[in-house]
C-alpha cells in the first residue's frame, strides 16, 4: 500500500459524505470504527489498551481521521489509553511547489470526549498537545445535572487547561449521555462528520441506536480484524445484545492491509 495517499477503497467509501443529503441537516455523518481480534475483543482486561492493528491498518485509521471533522471517544478510552487522536503515523508531506503544500499539515479532527461525570484529566495528552500548539482544543460533553459544588474544581481545572465544556440535558438508564442530543449539538457547532473510535460502551450505544437506516445514528462501520485471539479476559462490544441492529448493516467491501482484514458496512 502507498502510505503517501489514502487507500482508494477508503476514499471511495467515505467520499459519499461529500454528497448533499437531508441527513446532514439534522446531525453529522457518523463513521463507527474499531479494531477487534478474531474473537471480537477490542480491549484487554478492565479495558486495558490492546495493540491490535498492524502498521498498515494503523496508517489507514490515521488517514480516516483526516477525512472527518471530529473524532469521538468515551471517557473510559480517554482515561485508559490517554490517546492523542492525531495523524502522527502519516508520512511527512514532500514539498510540491505545483500544489503549494510545502509543510502543509494534515487536517486534524476535533477531539470530542463523552464524559457524563466530568472525569477527564486536565493533564491528558490531548490537552498537553493543545497547549503546545500541536493539537486541537478538546471538546468535553458532560451531564448538565452535575452539582456545581461537586464538580466546580474539576470544571475550573479543565477549562484552565484548555478544554471546552458542553452540558447536555438528560442521561440514559446506564448513565450515558443521549447520543442524538450530542450529535445535534455538534451539528450546530459546524461539525458535519464524526469518526467514533470507541470504547466498548460507546460502540454498544451507537449500535443500539441504529435499528434502521432511517432512525439509526451510524452511516458507516469500518472494522479492522486482527488475526489473533484475546480470550475470555478481553472486553468486547457485546454484539450479542443487539442482534437486530447488527443485522441491519450490509458489507460493502473487505480489504486486506498487511496482516489485518478491513471490513466496511453501511445500513441496509
Amino acid at each position: 500500500m502507498d502510505s503517501s495517499q489514502p487507500p482508494p477503497f477508503l476514499e471511495s467509501f467515505l467520499g459519499r459524505y461529500n454528497s448533499p443529503s437531508d441527513l446532514a441537516n439534522s446531525r453529522p455523518y457518523v463513521t463507527l470504527t474499531f479494531a477487534q481480534s478474531i474473537d471480537a475483543k477490542i480491549a484487554g482486561r478492565n479495558g486495558k489498551q490492546l495493540l491490535l492493528s498492524g502498521k498498515e491498518s494503523m496508517v489507514m485509521t490515521h488517514w480516516m481521521r483526516t477525512m472527518h471533522d471530529a473524532i469521538m471517544i468515551g471517557i473510559g478510552t480517554a482515561l485508559n489509553d490517554d490517546p492523542q487522536l492525531n495523524t502522527r503515523h502519516l508520512p511527512p508531506r514532500s514539498p510540491n511547489p505545483a500544489q503549494n503544500n510545502h509543510d502543509k499539515p494534515y487536517h486534524l479532527p476535533r477531539p470530542v470526549i463523552l464524559d457524563t461525570y466530568l472525569r477527564f484529566s486536565p493533564t491528558s495528552k490531548l490537552l498537553k498537545n493543545y497547549q503546545q500548539g500541536v493539537g486541537r482544543r478538546p471538546w468535553v460533553f458532560c451531564a448538565d445535572s452535575l452539582d456545581a459544588a461537586d464538580v466546580g474544581d474539576r470544571l475550573a481545572s479543565l477549562e484552565k487547561a484548555g478544554a471546552r465544556i458542553f452540558r447536555i440535558s438528560g442521561t440514559t438508564e446506564d448513565g450515558q449521555l443521549p447520543l442524538p442530543a450530542v450529535l445535534q449539538h455538534l451539528q450546530g457547532l459546524g461539525i458535519c462528520s464524526v469518526m467514533v473510535e470507541g470504547g466498548a460502551r460507546v460502540i454498544r450505544s451507537f449500535l443500539s441506536a441504529s435499528a434502521s437506516a432511517s432512525s439509526g445514528l451510524v452511516d458507516s462501520i469500518i472494522v479492522t480484524v486482527a488475526p489473533m485471539f484475546v480470550g475470555e479476559d478481553g472486553v468486547g462490544y457485546s454484539y450479542e445484545s443487539v442482534p437486530d441492529e447488527v443485522s441491519g448493516f450490509k458489507q460493502i467491501f473487505t480489504e486486506v492491509l498487511g496482516k489485518d482484514s478491513i471490513v466496511g458496512l453501511v445500513p441496509i
